[in-house]
């Protein structure tokens, strides 16, 4: 298979490209991958280096709005795999325009380029917040979108255009919608990577509020096995949540980070909460285990300890972004 993979160098989409390119997933062996990336902020080579001798990589630095490249691109490829997305709440909450250009005029480009080149496969993937807030249980893939914030409506805005040109063209489309992620390469401006590296360096973190807000987390190896199983296996038209299946309150999650870097809660500082801030995310995976035979498999508290440990390792990787964005 040759896999357009959009976001590519971004946190999850170059986690996805290079399991691909170590063969980890099944169906998607000798599998040869583009990405294209616009390199803004979060989107980083470096993230991508592992794999770059790969001889079944190629990397395509431009816009995913940028139609006359698609036409160009489409020709040779067999699926699309699309991560390219903003995707900061706060940043969305300061300025939604980006947001809207990208993820949804960035999606609808490429939807059509897929229906122009007559492509053979789309994965659309999305997040769980385009649902809301939920206060107990957890939904399931037909819950109505309630989105909070301008990020979370633009993503849902590209879920509806994605599932559309499913119903009103019969575009080989599936929709994923993901719980919270964690692990190596993730750009410092999230909750994680950024109390992680701070801790490290002995500067405080912000809490929102009382840290009440409840969040599911997802290893993203996890979460990009699972995309990579809706690629190979999952129903046209269809969505998919994906889930790791631990969830923690904001101060939960805080304290554990400060017993991972050996810190204390005067490290701590409450800021106003955010914003239109969700307080619960839960999200149901009985579909795509039934299905596809899903199942989270990375344990969180070994996943966030190893975590912790690559960010202590890899300095001359987040030091460098976090100088450039002045994150602190």
């Amino acid at each position: 298979m040759r896999i357009l993979v959009t976001g590519g160098a971004g946190f999850i989409g170059s986690n996805f490209v290079r399991r691909t390119l170590e063969d980890a997933y099944p169906g998607l062996e000798g599998a040869e991958v583009t990405v294209l990336d616009a390199l803004t902020y979060s989107g980083n080579l470096a993230n991508l280096a592992p794999v770059a001798d790969s001889p079944r990589y190629r990397f395509v630095h431009g816009d995913i709005r940028d139609a006359d490249l698609l036409d160009e691109l489409y020709p040779s490829i067999d699926a699309v795999v699309h991560f390219a997305a903003e995707s900061h709440v706060d940043r969305s909450v300061r300025d939604a325009s980006i947001f809207v250009e990208t993820n949804v005029l960035g999606t609808q480009r490429l939807l059509d380029a897929a229906l122009r080149h007559d492509l053979q496969r789309f994965v659309h993937v999305s997040t769980d917040e385009v649902y809301g807030s939920i206060s107990e249980g957890s939904w399931s893939e037909d819950r109505p979108l309630e989105p909070n914030s301008p990020y979370s409506a633009s993503k849902a805005g590209s879920d509806l255009l994605a599932r559309s040109y499913h119903r009103t063209h019969g575009l080989n489309v599936s929709i994923t919608r993901c719980s919270n992620n964690y692990g190596p390469y993730h750009f410092p401006e999230k909750v994680i990577p950024l109390f992680v590296t701070n801790l490290i360096d002995d500067r405080h973190v912000p809490l929102y509020g009382e840290g009440n807000n409840i969040r599911d987390w997802l290893h993203v190896d996890d979460h990009t096995r699972g995309i990579a199983m809706v690629l190979v296996g999952g129903r046209a038209g269809e969505v998919y949540n994906i889930g790791g299946g631990t969830e923690l309150t904001n101060r939960e999650l805080t304290g554990l980070l400060l017993e991972a870097t050996g810190r204390d809660w005067s490290y701590v500082d409450r800021v106003p909460d955010r914003l239109g801030h969700d307080l619960r995310y839960s999200v149901d995976i009985a579909k795509i285990r039934a299905e596809l035979g899903y199942e989270p498999q990375v344990p969180f508290a070994q996943g966030l300890a190893d975590v912790v440990q690559w960010y202590r390792d890899n300095r001359a990787w987040w030091e460098p972004l976090k100088a450039a964005a002045a994150l602190d």
